[in-house]
């Protein structure tokens, strides 16, 4: 009799068992932080900024000073333009679950 009854508590905890694997092997998705290619972005900002910069400085440079301020021009617009695209790109960041 007690040998049935330690039969059937065996059998239970393995049916059990069997039944948890599943559970037990499956794991959480991870949290990812996907952001859009910001660098492509950023270098975009970039050469835009340069463009407009570059025209900018020429159209308000001395007549004299115009590659000069081509040049100051180019310069900071690039600076700026690149700035403000990588924040902007940033934005477009979300999580993902993986």
């Amino acid at each position: 009799m007690l040998t049935k009854f330690v039969a059937a508590v065996v059998i239970a905890a393995s049916s059990l068992a069997l039944a948890a694997a599943p559970l037990i092997a499956e794991a959480k998705p991870q949290r990812v932080l996907f952001c859009k290619n910001v660098k492509k972005k950023a270098t975009n900002g970039t050469i835009i900024g340069a463009v407009g910069g570059g025209l900018l400085g020429h159209t308000v440079a001395g007549s004299g000073n115009k590659t000069g301020g081509t040049l100051i021009g180019a310069g900071v617009g690039a600076v700026a333009g690149h700035e403000i695209a990588k924040s902007n790109a940033k934005k477009e960041c979300h999580d993902e679950y993986r």
